[in-house]
C-alpha cells in the first residue's frame, strides 16, 4: 500500500477536482496522508490563472520534488491548469516530476500514479470536449461541514484577459442527476452548506437542456435532507435572470448572497475586456437585486490597470463602487497572460499605477465595509460554528453574509459549549473591522 499526499492550489473548482481524484485513489487502495514525511506519492493540483498563481505552483512542485532526496518520496505527479498549459515544459524543465495530468484527464489519475511509481515519464491530456471526473465519491479534505459543488467545467465567454477557456475547454454542464446524487452523498457525509461553483454558474444547463437550469438545480438541491445552506458563486451579470432572482428570494435554504464578477464599470474598459455588460445594465441589475431581495449581500471582484484604462475610466469605477456600497469586494491588478488578446493590446498600464488604483478602491471599500458591519449591531443572525479559539475563549462562526475563505467572521461569546457545524442564533453586540462580535442566543 502506498501513502499519497495531495497539495491542492488555486480555486475552489480545483479543490473539487482534488477531492474527486482522492476518491478514485482511495478506492484503488491508496492510503491518504496529510504529512509530506509520510508520503511516497505526492500529487500537486496546480493553478496558472495569473502569474502569481503560476509561480506558486512551480515553487510548490520544486519544494515537493526535493523530498525525493530528503524523504521517502518515490513519485511526484502534477495535475491541473499548469499541467494542461505547460505539460512539455514541466517534464523537460522539472525533472523531479514523473507524470503530468491535464484538467480534462483527471479520471486518469490512478493510471498516472501507477505509471509514475514504475518510473515512467508520461503526460495525460485528453480532448477538451470530455467532462472530467463527475462520478467518483469525493474524499472530504477540509474537515468542514461546508463543501463545494462544481456544476460545470470550462467557459465559453472568452474575456480578453482570461486564459481559462484554453485551460479548461468549452462550457460543459454536469448532468443534473449526477449533481443531485453527489449532493445527497455530501449530505450523508455531514455536509450542511453547499457552495455552487463553476467558471460560470448562471448558464448551467444551456448545453444539455437548451435553457438555463440553475434555478431548477437550486430548487432540487434545497429538497435534500441535511443541506441547510446553499450559496451561489460566479454569476455573470448579463446572465442573471428574473427566475434566478425569484428562486434566491423565495427559498429559505438559499443564502441571500450572490457573487457577481463584474470586473469593471466603464463601458470603454468592459468592451476591451470582451464583457457583455454595460455600466447602465450593471446599475440596473444591482438595483433589481436589492429591490427583490432587501437583505441580499453582493460580492464582486474588480480589475484595475486593464490595458487602455484611463483616469476617466478609473473615476467611473470609483463612482460605481461608492454608489453601490458592495458588502463584499475584492480587487486584482491586471495580469498580462501569454496567449490572451489583452496581453497584446496597446496602452499597457505601468505596475505602480495598477497598484495605486487598486489601493484607492480598497481604501474606499474598507470604509464602506466597516460602516456596513457597524450597522449590524443589535441585529440577530443565524450562524454556523467554524471552531473555537481557546486563548480568546470565543467561537468563530459565519453568517449567510460570509462565504468561507474570502469573507469575514462573527466571533461568538457563549456560556455553553458549542460544536463545529452547529447552527446558532447570535445577537450582534459589536463590530471589528470586517468582522462582527456577538452573543450566543440559541441553538438549532
Amino acid at each position: 500500500m502506498h501513502n499519497i499526499l495531495f497539495v491542492s492550489l488555486g480555486c475552489d473548482k480545483n479543490l473539487c477536482d482534488s477531492e474527486a481524484m482522492l476518491g478514485l485513489l482511495h478506492d484503488n487502495g491508496y492510503q491518504i496522508v496529510s504529512s509530506e514525511e509520510e508520503a511516497d506519492v505526492i500529487v500537486v493540483n496546480t493553478c496558472s490563472f495569473i502569474h502569481d498563481a503560476k509561480q506558486e505552483s512551480i515553487d510548490t512542485i520544486i519544494e515537493m520534488g526535493q523530498l525525493k532526496n530528503t524523504g521517502k518520496l518515490k513519485a511526484l505527479v502534477v495535475c491541473g491548469c499548469l499541467a494542461q498549459r505547460y505539460k512539455d515544459d514541466i517534464l523537460k524543465e522539472l525533472p523531479e516530476v514523473d507524470c503530468v495530468v491535464g484538467t480534462t484527464a483527471l479520471d486518469k489519475i490512478v493510471e498516472a500514479v501507477n505509471e509514475a511509481l514504475k518510473g515512467a515519464k508520461h503526460s495525460y491530456i485528453v480532448s477538451e470536449d470530455e467532462l472530467p471526473l463527475t462520478e467518483s465519491k469525493r474524499v472530504m479534505s477540509t474537515g468542514s461541514v461546508t463543501s463545494y459543488l462544481k456544476i460545470a467545467e470550462g467557459c465559453d465567454k472568452h474575456c480578453t484577459y482570461c486564459i481559462i477557456p484554453k485551460l479548461r475547454g468549452k462550457y460543459r454542464s454536469i448532468p443534473m442527476e449526477r449533481l443531485i446524487d453527489e449532493a445527497k452523498y455530501l449530505a450523508e457525509q455531514g455536509i450542511k452548506e453547499l457552495i455552487v461553483v463553476a467558471q460560470e454558474t448562471t448558464v448551467y444547463g444551456v448545453d444539455l437542456y437548451g435553457k438555463k437550469m440553475l434555478p431548477q438545480l437550486l430548487k432540487q438541491l434545497a429538497e435534500i435532507d441535511g443541506i441547510e445552506w446553499i450559496r451561489v458563486m460566479y454569476c455573470y451579470p448579463e446572465e442573471i435572470t428574473d427566475e434566478l432572482i425569484d428562486t434566491i428570494a423565495s427559498n429559505e435554504k438559499i443564502c441571500k448572497y450572490i457573487d457577481i464578477p463584474i470586473q469593471h464599470a466603464s463601458d470603454n474598459v468592459l468592451k476591451r475586456m470582451g464583457r457583455k455588460a454595460t455600466e447602465k445594465s450593471l446599475y440596473e441589475l444591482i438595483n433589481k437585486l436589492r429591490t427583490a431581495i432587501p437583505d441580499i449581500v453582493i460580492r464582486t471582484t474588480l480589475i484595475t490597470g486593464f490595458p487602455g484604462e484611463t483616469e476617466e475610466d478609473f473615476e467611473k469605477l470609483l463612482d460605481f463602487v461608492y454608489d453601490n456600497s458592495f458588502e463584499r469586494l475584492g480587487v486584482f491588478t491586471y495580469s498580462a497572460e501569454d496567449g490572451t488578446p489583452a496581453a497584446m493590446m496597446d496602452n499597457q498600464i505601468p505596475e505602480n499605477i495598477k497598484e495605486e488604483r487598486k489601493d484607492a478602491i480598497m481604501q474606499m471599500q474598507q470604509d464602506i465595509a466597516f460602516d456596513n458591519t457597524a450597522a449590524k449591531v443589535s441585529d440577530v443572525y443565524k450562524a454556523i460554528i467554524e471552531g473555537y479559539m481557546p486563548n480568546e475563549d470565543v467561537y468563530v462562526a459565519r453568517t449567510y453574509m460570509d462565504a468561507p475563505g474570502i469573507d469575514g467572521f462573527v466571533f461568538v461569546n457563549s456560556p455553553r459549549q458549542l460544536m463545529t457545524g452547529q447552527f446558532v442564533d447570535v445577537l450582534i453586540t459589536g463590530s471589528d473591522g470586517y468582522d462582527l462580535v456577538g452573543d450566543y442566543l440559541k441553538s438549532y
